[in-house]
């Protein structure tokens, strides 16, 4: 891979950082302009993230050093196709929220809406920094702010439970990232450098047994913000916060950023090769696999709208690292579509939440009888979400679980096959039901959809999962994207 130097990556990474400076500077005063920084810096970032798309495609990296920090570590963004992915995933997403977040704060009159899109700004600056990383110690300093820049977030309301729910989430990601940096140490030690390679960073060096250690190390503290079981209990306690913030921890930054930092340890840290011993990878599968099924039979219980959302997601994030750690190409290349593709329908779905919500006050499921009747744009979307999510096609969630499937198979692990299907047939038993009800149940009571600056960006999000699933290709070239890592980490295709 050859680097194209360029100024971009770390534009893309100052967008968000500039709009929250000017959200702070304009204050309650102006609402509208401190709203237009928020939506303007989105739509900066995502321009200089796409700006970086062709170059990747060619099989380069765009690279961007700030500034040497010691011998062998730097400052450094360097964008591959994986880094793409996720960054085009943030940015995307960013604009349809900042939009959205407008109609929720407004119709919901929510105190403290200053701290919230300057909170929100400093998350998106975190997100992306951590796609846009060149080595572990850039990705560490903004995993580290994305953490800190969402805990006021999640404790938005104020209330003993926001609070007991934002102590609680930092309690279990700083704890997480102090073994994460612990492992950094070590790994710095055996390989005198912390970038990412294709080929993995310590392949060679160190014994079994050490790199044992150090991968255990970085699962857990990355898998607590990715919410692998049992580091999972922060994310349905987070459901307290606004449906805004509920959506960027689901489909835009903080639970995807775990996720991504995971497969890039996998991946670009130890390489497939020290990856496929079968004592480091079994153990890792095995966890996956359980916290797919245990969080897909949890959701069923739930009637919280949101909380049953949360424990879809926990099932959904362990499958994509279930793929990646399969290894074999289509499976890898199931990991990397269903990351952003899950962040459409996630998005979508929490969306609709908190439009119910502002729109009728409710917030359980076995309220929600003859809703789809009484908001049917926002339900149908609702639907399109949930039946993406189940693989229906031909939506595009459909596509990253066919190679999901296939990848297992082709691997011969068929019981992380059945996994994958299982996952699947119970979403349908906790999603179908809520439609059905929605559309079939209740009394047919009249009730507006919620405000256009809501409803557009469900419809928007609801359609492109659509489109995605069609022309899976179109615009943001996550498939041809997929190829490129595969080919580079596997030469598979």
């Amino acid at each position: 891979m050859e680097p194209v130097h360029s100024f971009a990556p770390f534009a893309a990474v100052l967008a968000p950082l500039i709009g929250a400076c000017l959200i702070l500077l304009t204050g309650r005063r102006r609402p509208n302009l401190r709203e237009s920084w928020s939506i303007l810096a989105a739509v900066a970032q995502f321009g200089f993230v796409y700006s970086m798309v062709a170059p990747v495609l060619k099989g380069n990296v765009v690279e961007y050093t700030v500034t040497e920090i010691y011998r062998g570590m730097a400052l450094q963004f360097r964008v591959d196709a994986f880094g793409m992915i996720f960054a085009l995933l943030a940015s995307s997403l960013w604009i349809v929220v900042s939009v959205y977040s407008i109609g929720y704060m407004r119709s919901l009159k929510e105190h403290a809406q200053t701290r919230f899109y300057f909170c929100f700004a400093l998350a998106l600056f975190g997100a992306v920094g951590v796609a846009l990383s060149g080595n572990l110690i850039t990705l560490y300093m903004f995993y580290e702010i994305l953490t800190i820049s969402t805990f006021p977030l999640v404790a938005h309301k104020e209330t003993p439970e926001a609070i007991r729910a934002g102590r609680k989430y930092l309690v279990y990601l700083l704890g997480g990232a102090v073994l994460v940096l612990l492992a950094m140490a070590l790994s710095f030690n055996l390989a005198g450098t912390l970038d990412f390679s294709p080929h993995g960073t310590l392949v060679g060096k160190g014994s079994q047994g050490e790199l044992q250690f150090i991968l255990a190390l970085f699962m857990i503290g990355f898998g607590a913000k990715a919410a692998i079981m049992p580091l999972h209990e922060w994310l349905p306690s987070a459901m307290i916060a606004p449906t805004p913030v509920s959506a960027l921890l689901h489909a835009v930054a903080v639970v995807k950023a775990g996720v991504f930092c995971c497969i890039r340890v996998i991946l670009y840290i130890f390489g497939p090769n020290a990856f496929s011993s079968p004592d480091v990878w079994f153990i890792l599968a095995c966890i996956l696999a359980v916290t797919v099924i245990l969080a897909n039979l949890i959701a069923i219980t739930q009637d919280n709208l949101k909380r049953r959302l949360a424990f879809s997601t926990i099932n959904n994030l362990s499958v994509i690292i279930l793929g990646a750690a399969l290894l074999s190409p289509p499976a890898l290349k199931g990991a990397f579509l269903h990351l952003p593709f899950h962040g459409f329908l996630k998005i979508t779905l929490f969306m609709c939440a908190g439009a119910i919500y502002v729109k009728t006050r409710k917030e359980l499921i076995s309220e929600m009888s003859g809703i789809g009747r009484q908001m049917p744009f926002t339900m149908a979307a609702f639907t399109i979400g949930a039946s993406g999510l189940v693989g229906i096609p031909p939506i595009s969630g459909f596509i990253s679980k066919w190679y999901l499937c296939g990848g297992a198979f082709k691997a011969g692990e068929l019981i992380f096959l059945f996994v994958f299907l299982a996952s699947a047939f119970l979403d349908a038993v906790y999603f179908f039901p809520i439609v059905y009800a929605a559309y079939f149940g209740g009394k047919t009571i009249r009730i507006d959809e919620a405000p256009l600056s809501m409803t557009l960006p469900v419809i928007a999000c609801a359609a492109a999962s659509i489109l995605l699933g069609i022309f899976p290709d179109l615009i943001f070239r996550f498939v041809s994207l997929a190829n490129l890592i595969v080919q580079t980490v596997s030469g598979g295709s």
